[in-house]
């Protein structure tokens, strides 16, 4: 279980997150809804430990983020873009990101890739890749180790129909194992078919 209680983030004296309080438990979706700019990718780069909260903080399995851990554990994460290299293949990139904490080994990996509709034997190098192919690349990483938490800051990214009703089905999947998802959508279908619960956010505020 993650609570946040009492989070506030200020940079350069702007107030960019005010006094949230909020409870994630385990096995369940939650949706951050709002505006671009209102907080929803700040939110969660604090739970995830990226940034430290000006006030209060982030506890997740009775851990506090950035006191007692720098990270939270056992977490898949995409926040803002997915960053690979542009001349390795989808695999590769991968492969090399599996090296730093070697859970899985190859079959894994190419179960999620073709999972995510990818072809795990494509030579292609990524910056040949459609966004599409690299926000699938992005789901693939954030799963691959079999983590409890996914932080998802918008998904559905780049991903045509076929693609969005791919993803809808991973983490509906993914959440009827047990998995905790907390993700950002600005499509209310892909909150409203996914999501328990859902947080709206204006100006930093949970309202």
């Amino acid at each position: 279980m993650i609570t946040i209680y009492s989070l506030s983030l200020k940079i350069k004296k702007r107030q960019i997150l005010k006094n949230i309080n909020i409870e994630i438990q385990n096995g369940l979706a939650y949706g951050l809804v709002g505006n671009n700019g209102c907080g929803k990718t700040m939110l969660m780069k604090c739970i995830v430990g990226l940034i430290k909260p000006t006030e209060g903080k982030v506890v997740a399995d009775g851990k506090i983020i950035g006191k007692d851990v720098d990270f939270l554990e056992d977490v898949g994460l995409i926040i803002e873009n997915p960053g690979f290299v542009s001349f390795y293949s989808g695999f590769r990139n991968l492969k090399s990101l599996a090296y730093i904490n070697n859970k899985i080994d190859d079959n894994k990996i190419k179960e999620c890739m073709k999972i995510c509709g990818l072809d795990p034997e494509l030579k292609l190098s990524l910056k040949k890749y459609s966004l599409g192919m690299k926000q699938r690349l992005g789901i693939a990483q954030a799963i691959m180790e079999d983590p409890q938490y996914l932080i998802l800051d918008e998904p559905m990214n780049g991903l045509d129909k076929n693609g969005v009703k791919d993803v809808r089905k991973i983490l509906l999947d993914l959440k009827s194992s047990g998995k905790t998802i907390i993700m950002s959508s600005h499509n209310a279908s892909d909150i409203e078919s996914i999501c328990d619960v859902v947080f709206e956010m204006d100006g930093g505020e949970i309202i």
